[in-house]
């Protein structure tokens, strides 16, 4: 097979690359917006005819859900209108699409893990943007595969793992906050999934939910990231009213995973293995 990958510079792009170097049998094509420009139509026509592309993987978001408040149109543009040209075209050129969403579709006042028929709520322009795209891809291409998932981390780019450890070294305290619930996902287990999803022996379209087991707050998962660095810092509970943000996090955005494991047979690992995993990876890259 021909895969192509778009976001290729991102975390799950980047954890892509990793898994491709096994894939002996299949070539791969990694883009970013240098090479591949995802709003354009035509170049993304260009690519489809010229590789004869089996599979899109699209990696590519906005994903600065702050950000996102103030820059709405770029957010639009890449969040809705890309997933649909590259939906689209994938319906024409009958490749297989698989898309990547998120948690924040939903409102996260759930109380209960949110299953993937559970009628979706965003509160953001980001959360907005991304349901808009799942409903384009649906739309353009009802064959595609969509995977919602949550609190991605990984030893590539900018993400809250990195950022606790660096401040956990920087500062003699922390406040972080406790009333926000969810499952962080180590990148690297969402490309796996995302492999095991595109080489199965059956392709059975839909929206999936994806990320690690187990669930903590953002303070249990910095207290677990401190002591697995064995980082001497004080962390304090706050409430999320405390930090202040333009943007309304979903207090519980906990996903229930039981269609991809059951449809696809992934295998999900636990969060606390994944963090340790994955903050080895970033010490040995630091050295």
């Amino acid at each position: 097979m021909t895969i192509l990958v778009t976001g290729a510079n991102g975390q799950l792009g980047n954890e892509m690359r990793r898994i491709s170097a096994a894939q002996e049998k299949d070539e791969y094509v990694f883009t970013d917006v240098a090479e591949l420009d995802i709003c354009d139509a035509e170049a993304v026509e260009r690519m489809l005819s010229e590789r004869h592309i089996d599979v899109i993987v699209n990696c590519a978001a906005y994903t600065n859900v702050n950000g996102a408040e103030s820059n709405q149109e770029i957010c639009d543009k890449i969040n809705r209108e890309a997933p649909g040209i590259l939906a689209e075209a994938a319906s024409r050129h009958h490749c297989r699409f698989l898309h990547i969403s998120t948690d924040y579709v939903f409102d996260g006042n759930h109380y209960l893990p949110y299953r993937e028929d559970d009628v979706p709520c965003p509160t953001s322009v980001y959360g907005s943007t991304k349901l808009a795209g799942e409903q384009l891809v649906q739309a353009q291409c009802p064959e595609a595969v969509i995977i919602r998932t949550a609190w991605l981390y990984s030893s590539f780019g900018n993400n809250f793992v990195k950022t606790m450890l660096r401040l956990g070294r920087e500062r003699d305290s922390l406040g972080v906050v406790f009333d926000q619930i969810g499952s962080p996902t180590y990148a690297r287990d969402l490309a796996a999934a995302v492999d095991t999803i595109i080489h199965h022996e059956k392709w059975i379209p839909g929206i999936y939910h994806f990320t690690d087991e187990g669930v903590c707050s953002w303070y249990d998962f910095t207290l677990a990231i401190h002591r697995l660095a064995g980082i001497d810092c004080v962390v304090n509970a706050i409430h999320t009213s405390d930090y202040p943000t333009p943007v309304r996090r979903p207090p519980y955005s906990v996903l229930d995973k039981s269609k991809i494991k059951e449809t696809y047979g992934v295998v999900v690992p636990y969060w606390l293995d994944s963090l340790k995993e994955c903050i080895n990876q970033i010490e040995q890259s630091n050295e």
